[in-house]
């Protein structure tokens, strides 16, 4: 970690799952966030449009609006399929998930089943969709073809309660 960080040109984020590597060292500051897991099951449907991405446009229209949500400036100028390349939707087992509302994307998220599991990645609602049930449908939505797997997260603070509504229940922390 310490080489590959102290090479890279640019800012580096590393997340620990064991909470068991120090960064210190190198400057980087450090948080712990939970580790949650939904156990198998049943899955409402969402109450907006949730659709699986599979073009180009779509991919870096749903990129466009992660970056905007997180505030990734470093993605700034935005150059089109840094942060999702497009062979991303054509990976078998991933899928990037957005909701529209208003005819606009409002929400997203990346998720990728692999042996047997199910985790979700960059689960973010814009800014202006806010507190009108964005999230709970781009979780529902991308919960749906996995509700027969366990399926894991890392929540933000924020975040926390809609996935403890969802059926998540926090395991352990992540640095």
């Amino acid at each position: 970690m310490t080489e590959l960080a102290t090479q890279a040109a640019g800012p580096v984020d590393a997340e620990d799952p064991f909470s068991s590597t120090d960064l210190n060292h190198l400057g980087m500051r450090s948080w712990q966030m939970p580790v949650m897991l939904r156990q198998p099951g049943a899955v409402a449907k969402p109450a907006m449009n949730v659709i699986r991405l599979r073009s180009e446009e779509d991919l870096q229209a749903a990129e466009r609006t992660v970056i905007a949500a997180f505030e990734l400036a470093r993605f700034e100028p935005y150059r089109g399929g840094e942060m999702f390349p497009t062979a991303l939707i054509h990976q078998p087992g991933i899928d990037v998930v957005i909701a529209s509302l208003d005819g606009e994307i409002a929400g997203a998220c990346v998720t990728v089943v692999e042996g047997g599991s199910g985790s979700h990645y960059w689960i973010e609602t814009s800014p202006a969709f806010r507190s009108r049930g964005v999230g709970r449908a781009v979780m529902l939505g991308s919960l749906a073809p996995m509700a027969d797997l366990p399926v894991t997260l890392t929540a933000s603070r924020l975040g926390r309660p809609l996935y403890e509504s969802l059926g998540f229940a926090a395991t352990t922390a992540s640095t």
